[in-house]
């Protein structure tokens, strides 16, 4: 059996971790962002800046932390909280009020047949084919930034010895 990780290394982990998901959030949600910006999708624009601020917040948690401020873990655990909240609303509405005009123009003639000979009309289907999306990524979210929130606040007390080891140097 290992021994339990220093607090120091710990504390490395917890912060290139952090560091990792924040510019990846905030980069993919701002391309996401733009690209909705740009098709003059503004609810898809100001979803993809809503999601973005979580990695800066969770950005702004790590320069806290670097910085040696303990509260810098509150940040990185309310960032995967309220990107949690903003995903979950965001696939609540998609569900209540779903749009298939959008994809209806990408299915083909021949898929239509299929999906008739299935026992379906196109809408049924293209309903029920985002039903299962925006249900995915509910329960992704739930499940990675879940784990993500559990993460952190697992090493939040390792963090703060760490910081206080710093402290003591």
């Amino acid at each position: 059996m290992k021994p339990p990780l220093l607090p120091a290394e710990s504390f490395r982990r917890v912060m290139r971790v952090a560091r990792f998901d924040g510019l990846s959030v905030l980069g993919v949600a701002g391309g996401f962002a733009l690209i909705s910006a740009a098709s003059r999708d503004v609810s898809g624009a100001i979803v993809g800046l809503l999601v973005a601020a979580a990695g800066a917040i969770e950005l702004h948690g790590v320069t806290l932390l670097r910085a040696g401020r303990g509260r810098g873990m509150g940040w990185l655990i309310s960032s995967q909280l309220y990107l949690m909240a903003i995903l979950l609303a965001y696939s609540a509405v998609r569900l209540a009020r779903p749009d298939i005009s959008t994809i209806r123009a990408v299915v083909t003639s021949e898929l239509a047949e299929q999906i008739r000979q299935a026992g379906m009309s196109v809408d049924q289907f293209l309903l029920e084919f985002l039903r299962l999306v925006y249900l995915g990524v509910a329960a992704v979210t739930v499940l990675y930034q879940g784990a993500m929130t559990i993460y952190y606040v697992r090493r939040r007390a390792t963090v703060a010895a760490a910081l206080h080891e710093d402290e003591l140097e």
